[in-house]
């Protein structure tokens, strides 16, 4: 894939992040550095640049001599490498990195071509930063996670390198590369940008919008193994509320149902209407498929965005501004978080009704072999339970909250990075819930057989019934929930 700062997409970031595709530069935007860097270099020369012969923060009164420019871009790399906790995944830090580049790659960072060739480097020849998950605040960039990724471009810190821990000067010596001296501006340009809350939340946003339609198709399942209507789905009702999403999920459930045997067998049952976990489908899966096009529009925007202070311009002006600060991809991170916690609740309540003998006809916790000897899918409901509450508490709003950072100068931040990585914490609950249900529906379905559901629903069915063993009494059920999940994941082209 070759990146030119204006049109890397979501899928392109998935696919380096999680695909390790191969990255290089588009060479009319590598000349574009090189006109922006000259001219940074001749204005920095004459005039007094933030970040470029000034101290940082508070300190930018500071002027700093020519020697000693490139210690000050050292000295910013090394004392901002200030992260805590647990690494972030390879994946994420791909992403990270991919971001940044292509952010770099628009011109108005100054740095050299250089820089932004060598974080592509990296990730061609598989040098992955150890990056530790805490310690941005999303307002003056991802300072702490990009310093860190900054000091395996220099040789210093950690990093990955095929799967093991190695320092960064020895994954460098082994791949042919040179730790970069940086300088005027290049360590802070490096550092100054939301890459991580953008490449992290976008790998959220692209997974989630692959995931949905299993979740449409796995719920469509359920509807079927639970006896449900599929009137709610008619065209006419949506049309009368016409949301895109709605209309979309609406839709696809018709198609997944369209001939069903099950459902001509209760036509003229007595039930009026089904509970809403069945009937709303359409209205809660569709306002979550708006939810994620709204947050893909952002995160598009943002990943080919010059998120850098300060901006250099055609004319050699430099201005500080603030698009540095996180709150766009924060906002949408915890909107999308709030979508897919309430997906989640839907979802749980369903694998509730699936298994609850006082909710459907079927063997009480969807058991086979002796009654009372065998507790069946009992406790998966719990699962589901523990997730969605877990989700709860961490879809509260990161952005909510602003705690001044650098002597009162930055004196409200996004708290974007906090927001993105538990949206990727509560994605990852929901890609469970909706393999618990796939894997429950798929075993309530075929005490509905010899009847058959929908064709789509039969495919699925058919593909579960390929890769787990048959239910005849208790056992260690685990394993076939994992490979539910990942032929879904598989099914999405994820």
């Amino acid at each position: 894939m070759q990146i030119d700062g204006e049109h890397l997409t979501l899928s392109g970031l998935y696919n380096v992040a999680f695909g390790n595709e191969f990255c290089s530069i588009n060479e009319l935007s590598a000349k574009l550095l090189d006109e922006r860097r000259e001219s940074l270099e001749t204005n920095s020369m004459k005039k007094t640049i933030y970040g470029v012969n000034t101290g940082f923060g508070v300190m930018a009164d500071h002027r700093i001599s020519p020697e000693d420019l490139d210690a000050l871009q050292r000295n910013i790399v090394l004392s901002h490498a200030a992260g805590v906790g647990e690494p972030l995944k390879e994946e994420h830090v791909r992403a990270v990195m991919l971001v940044r580049a292509n952010s770099l790659l628009k011109g108005y960072s100054g740095v050299r071509k250089c820089v932004v060739q060598r974080i592509l480097d990296l990730l061609n020849n598989g040098i992955v930063p150890i990056v530790p998950a805490k310690g941005s605040v999303g307002a003056s960039g991802d300072l702490a996670p990009l310093a860190h990724i900054a000091m395996t471009l220099i040789g210093e810190g950690d990093c990955l390198v095929d799967g093991k821990l190695v320092s960064s000067s020895q994954a460098l010596a082994s791949k042919c590369l040179e730790p970069l001296v940086l300088k005027a501006k290049e360590g802070l340009s490096l550092l100054n940008g939301t890459a991580l809350m953008a490449g992290l939340a976008g790998c959220s946003t692209y997974t989630a919008s692959r995931l949905l339609d299993q979740a449409i198709l796995v719920a469509a399942m359920s509807v079927d193994a639970l006896m449900g209507s599929t009137s709610p789905f008619d065209e006419r009702v949506h049309k009368a509320r016409p949301h895109r999403g709605q209309t979309y999920v609406a839709k696809k459930l018709r198609e997944s149902l369209e001939g069903s045997e099950i459902r001509t067998s209760h036509l003229d049952c007595d039930r009026v209407q089904d509970a809403y976990t069945l009937r709303t489908i359409p209205q809660v899966y569709g306002a979550v498929k708006d939810t994620i096009e709204y947050a893909e529009a952002i995160l598009e925007t943002e990943i080919n965005s010059a998120t850098d202070n300060p901006l250099i311009f055609e004319n050699g002006d430099a201005i500080s501004g603030g698009n540095f600060h996180g709150e766009p991809v924060a906002l949408v991170a915890d909107f999308l978080s709030i979508a897919l916690t309430d997906l989640g609740n839907m979802i749980e309540r369903r694998i509730d009704r699936l298994v609850n003998p006082k909710l459907n006809d079927l063997p009480a916790f969807l058991t086979n072999g002796e009654e009372g000897l065998n507790s069946g899918y009992m406790i998966w409901q719990y699962t589901a339970a523990a997730l969605a509450s877990e989700n709860k508490t961490l879809a509260h709003p990161a952005s909510a909250d602003s705690i001044p950072t650098s002597g009162f100068q930055e004196d409200h931040v996004s708290m974007g990075a906090w927001g993105a990585r538990k949206l990727w914490s509560i994605l990852d609950n929901v890609a469970t819930l909706i393999s618990i249900e796939a894997l429950l529906a798929f075993r309530a379905l075929s005490f509905r057989h010899p009847k058959k559901s929908g064709s789509v629903i039969e495919q699925l069915f058919e593909e579960i019934a390929g890769i787990v063993p048959d239910h005849r009494e208790d056992r260690y059920f685990g394993t076939e929930f994992s490979s539910v999940r990942e032929l879904l994941f598989k099914r999405a082209g994820l």
